[in-house]
């Protein structure tokens, strides 16, 4: 079995609840900080992807960085935001062969794998 990829903040409740339930599913996934190692911008396109969602859609909106922000911007603009200040990446993230998918709730998870 290959491990899942998640984009984990220990400090967010929904985000220990995805890596909980993912270890109770037998996977061992590959942590990313992400706060402390932030995706580029590319990355976060090739996430966008994969979670079939636009830039606007993986941004949390409550974040007070995220004012000013809106589906209006190109999208290469959007990532350059979330990857300047990270907190704006709504999480978790988890991916696995090829697909993704937004812990909210931990159970959307369970959708991508095996």
């Amino acid at each position: 079995m290959s491990n899942p990829v998640m984009w984990h903040n220990p400090r967010c409740s929904k985000s220990r609840e995805t890596l909980k339930l993912l270890e109770e599913k037998g996977y061992t996934p590959e942590v990313r900080l992400y706060l402390d190692n932030p995706p580029d911008p590319e990355e976060l396109e090739r996430a966008a992807a994969e979670l079939g969602l636009g830039p606007m859609e993986m941004i949390r909106r409550k974040e007070a960085p995220a004012e000013g922000l809106s589906d209006d911007m190109a999208p290469g603009m959007l990532f350059a935001a979330m990857a300047a200040d990270p907190i704006l990446i709504e999480r978790p993230v988890v991916f696995y062969k090829g697909r993704a998918a937004i812990g909210r709730p931990p159970e959307n998870v369970l959708s991508i794998l095996d």
